[in-house]
């Protein structure tokens, strides 16, 4: 049995991890830098950031990869160290749970990101050119230990299955997540609906899926109930935003505490949602409180 059949059979709901950006940013990560880039310059740090979320409750949690494909890379000259960067994000996350003796019990999840470029004909990026892409740095996460590929924050459901299919290349086996972003009037930014997002993600056999990011706990609630009755069986993920970002003196600011987020996370399970975490904004003790809401 694997690592995510294990913990998929165990009863009730499961806790994965908050924001790595926000806490990346308190730990020094100024604006414009690459968060991937700190696997190996600031390692240390990245790690720290996973320590504090498994201390918290979580049981999955994501590398620090989200821009870790080739696409993001090359706009800051460094899409020849896909495979450094990814192998040592998930290297990082893995020592960090031998560490605190919870091999077996938390899982590293291998982030893809998107590619930050439009797929053709809406673009220039062909879909084969984002499948070969994904599949690049699907593969470097799975060198460097990952239990799962976990495709976040994505639109477009084109690119999504380019990095499934990607995935694929890497690995025929391995469990895949895939959420979207659905903060534009309840749909992505490509127009894409939770319930048609739910049936064709669950047609191309992903492990799970969900939604992330957006504007807050209110509107996941939304989309996992939609998902919900879309696709009745599917294993659904809500990691919403800790509310809705607000600019305050040039900074981004998200509200919510961790007690609405506790609250928010016993209405996610009640809808439907097995896996529960947070986005932008979510820190560890909004996790640890949000454990504790659907776990005691």
């Amino acid at each position: 049995m694997t690592a995510w059949q294990n913990l998929i059979n165990q009863p009730g709901a499961i806790i994965a991890d908050g924001a790595m950006g926000t806490m990346l940013q308190q730990a020094g990560l100024k604006a414009g830098e690459l968060p991937t880039l700190w696997n190996v310059e600031h390692a240390d740090r990245v790690r720290a950031v996973h320590g504090a979320y498994l201390a918290a409750g979580a049981r999955i949690l994501l590398t620090n990869t989200f821009s870790g494909n080739r696409f993001c890379l090359a706009k800051h000259g460094l899409a020849a160290r896909v495979d450094e960067l990814n192998i040592a994000g998930a290297r990082i996350l893995r020592a960090e749970i031998e560490a605190q003796k919870k091999q077996g019990e938390a899982l590293v999840a291998g982030d893809i990101g998107p590619s930050g470029e439009l797929l053709s004909p809406l673009g220039r990026l062909l879909f084969t050119e984002a499948v070969t892409g994904f599949a690049e740095q699907a593969r470097a996460l799975i060198e460097g230990g990952a239990d799962i590929i976990w495709i976040e924050t994505m639109a477009d459901l084109e690119e999504v299955r380019a990095a499934v299919e990607g995935t694929r290349k890497a690995s025929a086996a391995i469990p895949i997540i895939a959420t979207l972003t659905f903060d534009t009037h309840g749909r992505t930014m490509m127009g894409v609906k939770p319930e048609t997002a739910a049936a064709a993600l669950n047609e191309w056999g992903v492990a799970a899926l969900g939604g992330n990011c957006g504007n807050g706990p209110d509107e996941m609630l939304t989309v996992i109930e939609k998902m919900h009755n879309a696709v009745r069986d599917a294993i659904l993920v809500a990691k919403s935003n800790a509310g809705a970002p607000e600019l305050v003196n040039g900074a981004t600011v998200y509200r919510a505490a961790p007690g609405t987020m506790a609250e928010a996370a016993r209405q996610l399970r009640a809808a439907g949602a097995r896996i529960i975490g947070g986005c932008c904004g979510t820190m560890p003790a909004h996790i640890a409180a949000m454990a504790k809401a659907v776990l005691s």
